[in-house]
């Protein structure tokens, strides 16, 4: 199946898409790395106000190439290795409620879990399509944590057809980045 979805989403709407349906996004998408997650986790323990609302959004996985005239503008948006985000992704989705998390490679059981208590998905961009996700990009609304550095500050983008993205982790728990690397390891084990 293929959705578009207009952001904020639901949970509802989240629960009827599977994992391997097709999705594209409109609304605002707000990339975080490492250091975004790490500081947004740290801020909600202690009590500190978070410059975006993580329910109303989908976080991306990416360190965009940016260049500022007047105006900040996106040169290249492809998605960073989510895997490395696993360590926050868990308790991100539990405590700011974000529906849709996008990057690529895929993430592992703490995240699926995640997904499937709270009602979230996680979808793949193709890697090295970062013009094809810059295109998307309508608007840049913002910047916040720019001490961060460029790709590890949140970029507030408005985006229209953000996608194709494949659903790899559905609200459900299927996970098939896992499932893919399972069988390869059967067949693996099968020819050793």
């Amino acid at each position: 199946m293929e959705y578009r979805l207009n952001l904020p989403v639901g949970r509802e709407e989240i629960e009827r898409i599977k994992a391997g349906d097709i999705i594209y996004v409109n609304g605002i998408v707000v990339t975080a790395r490492d250091e975004a997650h790490e500081r947004a986790l740290e801020y909600f323990r202690e009590g500190k106000s978070l410059p975006v609302d993580f329910s109303r959004v989908a976080v991306y996985h990416c360190g965009p190439v940016m260049k500022k005239n007047e105006e900040w503008h996106v040169i290249a948006a492809g998605p960073t290795t989510s895997r490395r985000m696993e360590l926050f992704e868990y308790d991100f989705i539990k405590n700011f409620g974000t529906r849709i998390i996008v990057g690529k490679g895929g993430m592992g059981e703490k995240t699926a879990k995640a997904c499937r208590e709270y009602g979230a998905i996680y979808a793949a961009f193709t890697g090295g399509a970062a013009v094809l996700a810059a295109n998307a990009i309508k608007k840049v609304k913002g910047v916040e944590w720019l001490d961060l550095g460029m790709p590890e500050a949140l970029w507030i983008f408005e985006v229209e057809n953000f996608g194709p993205l494949v659903v790899t982790i559905d609200a459900h728990g299927n996970n098939l980045t896992e499932e893919i690397k399972n069988k390869a390891m059967e067949k693996a084990s099968s020819i050793f």
